[in-house]
């Protein structure tokens, strides 16, 4: 039995395809180990988004121990393999699916276990889960079919495909069955799916109505993927369906956006936002946002800034623009000094912290339903409303893996911490 050790990096269908990776390992007789330096082999799944990241997933690929096995996959092995020429083995995104029974074959450690075949089984569903111990990422799709010119996913992921239905359903209904508490469907652009005439609404739909998940949260969506009628599943299935919406916004400049090839501006954004909001004005609303892309004035850092504040995110993840060797904007005039650029980011940043607080602040005193997902050293557990709020509570009603209604207040200081605001479970 060998013993292996996965460090994931970037989005959230990485974590869905590691976590794939890992039951696989682990059917065919393997262990899962959370100490790196016990690990006999290392997978590191990279990303490319940004320079940090890449720089962070070649770093990751070297071993802890002379007798350490490295296997590498992902985005950045994709779009640069010599990075990882001394790598044991790389695999292509393409082959993903396949990287437990290639390793097996290669490093001659195959084996089955609890009577599953790792190489035929679409649905391994092991729960608890091997690398998250709560919330399960279902991938529903792969690929991208845009031309972004500061991204590199195209050509890291090649073209949009969706899994069927079907497959989805089963597997999450097998993840509940097995004790799972709350799903996320995930993929690059998962506002996108389609498989025949089932859209993102319609196998939300399947999903919760096929299954008994006590709680599905959707990852990142394109604003123009977003349709207004998918509003009327919150209306149907409640805090089932979690009051998250992840809108990448990138800029609130139109001019940046339309160097940055998006397609749609300031004022498209606003009108679905304010749709959003007239329908459910307790969603919590996150997105990305871009600052420093070539040819940025001024004028246009203020724009976006103005923008931000007034969509007044609840979360939200700022980047300071990253030139990608192989993307349009990497060869842009107007590229921006680094000083430049991080004024900038500290600007964006206090405005997105800003908003995040106000959002925090204003379910003091609500009762929502929380996850209680990880227990802290300091006595405390850490669970997620279905609004997307980090909060803490002493309680010993709170259980790992449980939902509960809690009362939402403010620390005792008076300002909310970063990372959760404090809690009361309400007992029955």
């Amino acid at each position: 039995m060998a013993k292996i050790f996965f460090q994931t990096l970037g989005c959230r269908l990485n974590q869905a395809e590691s976590e794939r990776m890992a039951q696989g390992f682990v059917l065919a007789g393997h262990e899962i180990v959370s100490d790196e330096n016990e690990a006999d082999y290392r997978v590191v799944n990279t990303c490319t988004v940004t320079s940090s990241a890449a720089s962070k997933s070649r770093r990751a690929a070297k071993p802890s121990h002379a007798a350490q096995r490295i296997i590498v996959t992902g985005c950045d092995s994709e779009v640069r393999p010599e990075a990882f020429d001394r790598a044991d083995l790389v695999v292509r995104n393409a082959e993903k699916d396949s990287l437990v029974s290639l390793a097996l074959e290669r490093f001659g450690m195959d084996g089955f276990a609890l009577g599953a075949d790792y190489r035929s089984d679409a649905r391994l569903s092991l729960f608890p889960l091997i690398l998250n111990h709560t919330r399960a990422f279902v991938k529903i799709q792969d690929g991208c079919n845009m031309r972004c010119t500061f991204c590199l996913t195209t050509f890291a992921r090649g073209p949009s495909r969706c899994r069927s239905p079907e497959d989805i359903v089963a597997e999450v209904r097998d993840l509940a069955e097995k004790g799972c508490r709350e799903v996320v469907l995930t993929g690059v652009h998962a506002g996108s799916y389609g498989h025949g005439d089932v859209d993102l609404g319609g196998l939300i739909e399947r999903v919760l109505a096929e299954s008994d998940i006590e709680r599905l949260r959707l990852s990142s969506l394109e604003p123009w993927n977003f349709k207004y009628s998918w509003m009327n599943l919150w209306d149907r299935f409640g805090t089932r369906l979690c009051r998250q919406l992840h809108m990448s916004l990138q800029s609130g400049s139109d001019t940046v956006l339309k160097r940055m090839r998006r397609v749609y501006d300031a004022a498209s954004y606003t009108e679905k936002v304010a749709h959003i909001r007239e329908r459910s004005p307790d969603l919590a609303l996150t997105t990305d946002i871009i600052v420093g892309f070539p040819g940025e004035t001024d004028n246009e850092h203020r724009n976006s800034l103005a923008f931000v504040k007034e969509m007044g995110f609840a979360r939200s993840h700022v980047f300071t623009f990253s030139a990608r060797e192989g993307t349009e904007a990497s060869t842009m005039p107007g590229q921006i000094p680094n000083d430049i650029r991080s004024r900038r980011f500290a600007d964006m940043k206090s405005v997105t912290d800003a908003s995040q607080r106000d959002f925090a602040q204003r379910m003091a005193g609500r009762i929502l339903p929380v996850l209680w997902e990880e227990a802290g050293d300091d006595g405390n557990l850490y669970g997620l409303t279905d609004n997307y709020l980090r909060v803490r509570t002493s309680s010993p009603a709170a259980e790992l893996n449980t939902t509960s209604d809690t009362l939402i207040v403010t620390d005792d200081a008076g300002p909310l911490n970063d990372r959760s605001i404090r809690a009361q479970v309400i007992l029955h």
